[in-house]
């Protein structure tokens, strides 16, 4: 070396001989298998042609276009340059063009220019189910598990519950990968529609399953009036939360009226027609029941004042026999 030239213009000149920041934008880039991408440079058309254009892929040169192309034989036909500003365009893309591209400029009187950019290659989703094992589920009895299945390549899991991201808990857990959920035991909070959403940066799909957990009966109730005039007709309705529904009996002053739905009728009430109304809730899967009173009068004094009255049962849960 010279020792008339310093060493500061010696790594002036050496840093000037490869530039190229923000000739192609950050990446990475994502494709679809089958589909097309373009890698675009922020080049404007120069005054002189470029003396050189030439793109790499892991350390291959696939392209050079100087006063004519070049083309690697596994490109042939996949590739088409746009020598005025560098940019490249790659078509029928499968997994193997996933990786690292480089883009090398000789301008015409220039520094040379190099880029580099990553290219994903993404097999598109074709299909997504959510499996469960065929089992009947009781809250706090049972334990399933939701396994989410897709084709083509997976980036992402996202499991929603009822329109909401699925809330974990103690009894609700994910797996490593989010492929499947487990519900260690199930709670009647844990019936619903579940989906599992499946994407990557071209493609997404999403999975749906109802879940079905049988609980209750709980919160029964009878609705109807608590007083009323003698002659009047009364009716008196029972509901109960559960899954299935729940089946109804009733039962006046502790005998059985053999009437088995939810709507109890008195045509017209009567002395012998006073007296406590019992509504009995069961659930036929879980195997229990759960019950209501309702303690209806007659006015003895005009007026009577008829209103409704809501009676919720505090018997607790018991099973059928």
């Amino acid at each position: 070396m010279d020792k008339g030239i310093p060493w500061a213009v010696v790594m002036i000149l050496l840093s000037d001989v490869c530039t190229g920041e923000n000739i192609l934008p950050p990446g990475p880039l994502s494709g679809a298998v089958g589909g097309r991408v373009k890698f675009t440079t922020s080049l404007s058309r120069p005054e002189s042609p470029f003396l050189s254009v030439s793109w790499s892929f892991k350390s291959v040169n696939i392209i050079t276009s100087t006063s004519t192309n070049i083309t690697e034989p596994g490109h042939t036909n996949r590739i088409s340059l746009d020598r005025a500003t560098g940019s490249l365009e790659l078509r029928n893309l499968v997994p193997e063009d996933s990786g690292e591209y480089t883009l090398t400029i000789i301008p015409d009187g220039g520094l040379q220019r190099i880029g580099r950019i990553t290219l994903n290659v993404y097999v598109p989703i074709t299909s997504a189910t959510i499996r469960s094992p065929a089992a009947v589920l009781i809250e706090n009895q049972s334990s399933t598990s939701l396994t989410c299945e897709a084709s083509g390549s997976i980036s992402t899991r996202e499991w929603i519950k009822d329109g909401r991201f699925l809330h974990l808990s103690d009894s609700v857990s994910l797996s490593m990968d989010n492929r499947t959920v487990f519900i260690r035991p199930v709670h009647s909070s844990s019936h619903g529609t579940y989906q599992c959403r499946v994407s990557n940066p071209v493609s997404s799909l999403t999975a749906v399953l109802h879940l079905t957990v049988n609980y209750g009966p709980y919160n029964t109730s009878i609705i109807g009036p608590s007083a009323t005039s003698p002659g009047q007709k009364v009716t008196l309705q029972c509901t109960a939360v559960s899954i299935p529904p729940a089946n109804f009996s009733w039962a006046f002053n502790g005998t059985d009226t053999h009437v088995n739905t939810s709507v109890f009728v008195i045509e017209k009430l009567e002395s012998k027609s006073i007296g406590n109304y019992t509504c009995t809730a069961r659930n036929m899967v879980t195997k229990k029941e759960n019950s209501a009173v309702l303690d209806l009068r007659a006015c003895s004094t005009a007026p009577c004042w008829s209103f409704s009255a809501l009676v919720i049962s505090a018997i607790n849960l018991k099973g059928l026999i």
